[in-house]
């Protein structure tokens, strides 16, 4: 970019085509990107390194529009630099398959890091970014080879800072010093309801100095120089930073600017027609002059940076060949050559120890024979580790002053799984952490935007059901398994055993293009024994686990319930009512195979029965009206695990009396 132009005719393009598309559309947002175009400038024409010819390149910096209901201003920026995004595509915003839909979203727009919309979890994303890039960094980089080195940029707003999630990450940040990451607040004191002041007085310097961060605090964000400045201040710190930009929403709209009519909603042709009276902008909608278009182009900028940066790379690979080839698989998101003899040897030895314990603990112990070959597993638990067990021996502890692969991420269940996405869409990392299934409530929204932007992010949730026993009600899983399998693109693994947790395993990590819940128990489960083709069909997410000629129904179940399935269909055979037991880890994956696979598992015509300690409605889809489902629909109680499933009537004799009925019919 040059410098030939004034500032203030760079914002104005940015304004011009926010409140033009907005109204073309005649739904939008206006008021943020033109109450936040001098903030843009200064970052990107200023700071903000990147290459728009290659959106991809591993060591740019990178953007988070975390109040995303402004994206407009994102589109235009793209758009300006020189990306991928013509003007025809800026005139279909918000139209169907356009690349600009209301919200930024990640592989639909050139450019765009994350999913954002739901306010809060794109700042999330950038700690995860920013985390990301300081431990890729103090692995990688050597003297004087930064080939790790760049700046996590997060735009967040009012209603971002008012979500819970926002303390959770940004004390996390804090926490760990993530001092590449900055922050620019648009101050501008209006929401949706009208101006904050009323539901929002939070002194938001103070809260984040109380962090651990570095605040600049009360900068002008109409004066570019002043943001500038503030930018080249925080990016000498040894903190994150909170950049506070004092801002005038719908900046330039002179009869709505500062209020919250020009908040979400197109300003219309009168006030737009103002408008353009007011910034001195004469040239018709979706028209940028040649001079705006020269000033912004970061096309040559961008190829001269990146191209610094390739001599940078080419030279550390001839003095560190190993490390720079370990550096491109990672970031290709590739798995090691041996990955899969790992998991063959792993799942071969669990066939031969046929151990009897707990799923939590088949977990651990496959996570402890993969870690070695993955050097990009990043794992941590929301301050359960001791009862989620996803440490190693060989793990080392995420802290300021100390990278390592395992984070403690405390009581911050939502935020750790939104800073995992943050990890994930950086790349360089697989990300997994746990909590109790109980509480994948607190992070839903997390799990449901990792699978909108089909991330490789791994979920992991023990104490599954009313097994876990006498915590009680509040943390015994009843609706969760059911409701996460609800979420498109979610692939969730319940095993049975040490080997059905080791395929889950594998699975979840060889997904590319899409997230997965581990779901594991805390009671010990037992080993079943199966034979090479069943071994090889639990990554079809359902197979046959015991078979009976001519079977008279078909038992379903999953996790701990498959002990359950077993037993009654021994106890069924010895009355002379032969039943198939059919074992469904992921009824995700098990609905993706072909239809024939489907039918020589669940055989038509068969009636079927489904066991799973949870609620009954989601299994019906399996068993049909003339079926039955053993489950539970109310919460659970306080008890020993084993007083429990008695009670809510888990026992042989229920499950026997239910194929009896379904048979005779």
């Amino acid at each position: 970019m040059t410098a030939s132009l004034p500032t203030s005719k760079m914002a104005n393009a940015i304004r011009a085509l926010a409140m033009d598309a907005v109204q073309k559309a005649n739904s939008g947002h206006p008021g943020m990107p033109m109450g936040m175009a001098e903030i843009a400038v200064a970052l990107w024409s200023k700071h903000y390194r990147h290459n728009p010819a290659n959106p991809g390149w591993s060591n740019r910096d990178r953007f988070v529009l975390s109040n995303g209901h402004g994206s407009m201003l994102h589109y235009a920026l793209l758009h300006l630099a020189g990306y991928d995004l013509s003007m025809e595509e800026i005139g279909k915003f918000r139209q169907l398959h356009s690349k600009t839909p209301g919200h930024p979203e990640v592989d639909i727009t050139p450019g765009i890091e994350t999913t954002t919309g739901p306010l809060g979890q794109g700042i999330s994303n950038a700690v995860g970014m920013a985390l990301a890039e300081k431990l890729l960094a103090a692995e990688f980089n050597q003297p004087g080879f930064n080939v790790v080195d760049h700046h996590t940029y997060v735009f967040v707003g009012d209603g971002c800072l008012m979500e819970g999630i926002s303390h959770e990450v940004c004390s996390l940040a804090g926490t760990l010093r993530l001092s590449k990451l900055v922050v620019l607040y648009d101050d501008n004191g209006i929401s949706i309801d009208g101006h904050v002041s009323g539901w929002f007085q939070d002194d938001t310097p103070q809260r984040f100095e109380a962090y651990g961060w570095n605040v600049i605090p009360a900068v002008d964000g109409h004066d570019v120089a002043a943001v500038d400045a503030a930018i080249a201040q925080a990016r000498g710190s040894d903190k994150p930073t909170l950049i506070c930009c004092k801002t005038v929403i719908g900046k330039g709209a002179p009869n709505m600017q500062g209020t919250d009519k020009v908040h979400g909603a197109a300003l219309g042709d009168k006030e737009i027609a103002a408008t353009r009276t007011a910034l001195d902008w004469p040239h018709a909608p979706f028209e940028i002059p040649a001079d705006v278009y020269a000033v912004w182009d970061a096309k040559a900028a961008g190829a001269a940076r990146e191209g610094e940066w390739n001599t940078l790379f080419k030279a550390y690979g001839e003095r560190y060949p190993q490390q720079a080839a370990e550096l491109v698989r990672r970031l290709n998101g590739e798995l090691p050559g041996n990955f899969q003899q790992t998991v063959d040897s792993y799942i071969a030895a669990c066939l031969e120890k046929k151990e009897t314990i707990a799923t939590r603990k088949a977990s651990q112990n496959a996570i402890q024979a993969l870690a070695p070959v993955l050097p990009e597993f990043l794992g941590g638990s929301a301050d359960l580790t001791g009862s989620n067990l996803t440490n190693w021996k060989e793990c080392v502890a995420v802290r300021a002053d100390q990278a390592g692969n395992h984070i403690n991420y405390g009581v911050r269940e939502f935020g750790m799984s939104a800073v995992m996405n943050g990890v994930a869409l950086h790349g360089g990392y697989i990300p997994f952490g746990a909590t109790f299934l109980t509480f994948s409530d607190y992070s839903r929204n997390a799990l449901r935007m990792a699978a909108l932007m089909k991330i490789r992010s791994i979920f992991v949730f023990t104490h599954d059901s009313i097994g876990l026993g006498e915590d009680g009600p509040t943390h015994q899983s009843v609706e969760h398994v059911s409701s996460l399998r609800l979420i498109p693109g979610l692939d969730n693994w319940r095993p049975c055993d040490t080997v059905e947790s080791a395929v889950a395993w594998a699975s979840a990590v060889e997904r590319k293009d899409g997230p997965s819940t581990l779901i594991f128990s805390r009671q010990n489960l037992p080993y079943q024994e199966r034979d090479a083709a069943q071994v090889a069909n639990i990554r079809r997410g359902g197979y046959v686990l015991k078979d009976a000629p001519n079977a008279k129904a078909i038992l379903i179940a999953t996790g701990s319930e498959i002990e359950l399935a077993v037993k009654a269909a021994d106890e069924l055979a010895q009355a002379g009512v032969p039943v198939r037991v059919v074992s469904m880890p992921s009824t995700d994956v098990f609905d993706r195979q072909d239809a024939a696979y489907k039918a020589s598992v669940l055989t038509s015509g068969v009636p079927r029965v489904a066991v799973e300690a949870g609620v009954t409605g989601f299994w019906y889809k399996y068993v049909g009206l003339e079926g039955a489902v053993i489950g539970i629909d109310t919460f659970g109680e306080s008890a020993p695990a084993g007083v429990l499933f008695k009670h809510f009537g888990f026992t042989t004799e229920k499950v026997v009396a239910a194929v009896k009925l379904v048979a005779a019919k």
